[in-house]
């Protein structure tokens, strides 16, 4: 299934702020909810921005040294939630071979923000995952609480 980054928001709740980015569905009114930790919301929503700090973040690096091998992001696949974990793979077009590399969803969206890279989602984990958007529409901007 076909997705993108809706938003990056933050629940407020007792423990503190809980970052969550919101993957909207083609052809879906639902979206799925992936919790992530606050340096990763930042780094996601950076990427969507297109900032640059000056140095780069590990995100950054990371792409940097992908293109550097002549390598290329070419897609984000969300495929499994396993004990309420999600799993994400992240595929790369090398010169040698296209190969497809084990990766948190939360590394895998701050790579997929900064080249426009498609980001898949499986019907399974979707089914599972899927929460309504009101859930979310209320919470605050990443950007908003980080100033």
């Amino acid at each position: 299934m076909r997705a993108a980054i809706d938003a990056v928001r933050v629940a407020g709740t007792p423990d503190g702020p809980v970052p969550v980015v919101v993957l909207s569905v083609e052809g879906e009114s639902d979206v799925l909810p992936i919790f992530v930790g606050i340096d990763e919301a930042r780094s996601i929503a950076h990427g969507i921005d297109a900032i640059d700090i000056g140095r780069p973040m590990t995100h950054d690096l990371t792409l940097d040294i992908i293109e550097e091998l002549g390598g290329r992001v070419d897609r984000v696949v969300v495929s499994e939630l396993r004990d309420g974990t999600y799993i994400a793979d992240l595929h790369l077009n090398t010169p040698r071979e296209d190969v497809v590399v084990d990766a948190r969803p939360s590394d895998s969206l701050a790579m997929a923000a900064r080249t426009s890279a498609p980001v898949e989602i499986s019907e399974a984990v979707f089914e599972e995952g899927h929460e309504g958007p009101e859930e979310f529409a209320d919470l605050r901007d990443i950007r908003e609480v980080l100033g």
